[in-house]
């Protein structure tokens, strides 16, 4: 197990963590990353198809993943495999209640519920809008509810002052 410590200075990076810890299946996954390398094929047997490519995401996007190419045997194709990069967790940070309530709100909404919120701000996105302060001015929030959505979401996440797609 590594023992590389966490450090969150940023409340929005606790959404990762806790939709990682609120799933069984990904709970598992990242177990199983802090002991070993594993590839994409091998978590699956494992746990099964459902959920691994989202859960490698979101461990990604929340720095919480290392990654490299596992050499092939010969006339193979290489394969990345990925470890966890962190064992341990120190949150350094102070936010009000409210900012609070909206990343756990987001956290732990249905998948449903923030693939609605996700395709918003894909709209906003798509119009050439990427400013979070403007795209939260535009949805009457706050912009860092516009930031959690975004980590929650496994194809946005937040850049700077700006939202992107990410690509695979």
């Amino acid at each position: 197990m590594t023992g590389h410590i966490r450090i969150v200075n940023d409340p929005v990076e606790l959404v990762p963590l806790f939709v990682i810890f609120n799933n069984t299946v990904y709970k598992k996954i990242l177990d199983m990353l802090n002991k070993n390398w594993m590839t994409r094929s091998e978590i699956g047997d494992v746990v099964g198809e459902d959920g691994v490519r989202e859960c490698l995401l979101i461990l990604k996007k929340g720095n919480l993943l290392e990654e490299k190419w596992r050499m092939p045997e010969p006339g193979k194709k290489p394969e990345k495999e990925y470890k966890a990069t962190y064992s341990k967790f120190r949150a350094n940070f102070q936010c009000n209640f409210s900012d609070l309530a909206d990343l756990l709100s987001i956290a732990f909404s249905e998948e449903s519920e923030i693939g609605v919120k996700g395709d918003s701000l894909e709209g906003e996105l798509s119009k050439g809008n990427s400013s979070i302060n403007d795209i939260a001015r535009r949805f009457n929030v706050t912009p860092i509810y516009i930031k959690g959505v975004a980590k929650r979401v496994p194809h946005l996440d937040v850049k700077g002052q700006g939202l992107v797609i990410l690509e695979e």
